[in-house]
């Protein structure tokens, strides 16, 4: 697991906090703006969501990104997992090959307790509650 994030799963927590506040749908144009990032960057940020049913996507020239789910039912760690992948991918973080307790590495134990820690609080971190601090 990595202990950190893409800029793309980023930019699709804040999205989604854009998209929560907005009084309508936004144009990739428009939240590429809001967010710092360019419209081309956005389809590719907001793919994931779309695909997980969190955001509707509408074509034409009305059309836009809008919030389908309440975002204080969605936790950060299944945003970013839907953007990323699963974090845990069995590599090792010392060298490139499978780590397991049959085979640990030096910080397989220290790294095992950090990534739980992480994980639980990213779980337990709704992207609502982000939206309460930004």
């Amino acid at each position: 697991m990595r202990l950190e994030i893409t800029q793309r799963a980023d930019l699709a927590v804040r999205a989604l906090v854009v998209l929560h506040r907005a009084p309508t749908r936004l144009k990739s144009v428009d939240l590429a703006a809001a967010l710092g990032t360019t419209a081309g960057f956005v389809p590719q940020v907001m793919g994931p969501l779309v695909r997980e049913g969190w955001v509707r996507s509408v074509p034409g020239p009305t059309g836009g990104y809008e919030p389908v789910r309440d975002i204080d039912a969605l936790n950060v760690l299944d945003v970013v997992e839907a953007v990323d992948g699963p974090t845990d991918s069995g590599r090792c973080v010392v060298a490139d090959r499978p780590c397991a307790a049959t085979e640990p590495c030096a910080l397989h134990v220290a790294w095992g307790r950090a990534r739980r820690e992480l994980v639980t609080s990213l779980k337990t971190m709704s992207v609502g509650a982000l939206a309460v601090t930004t």
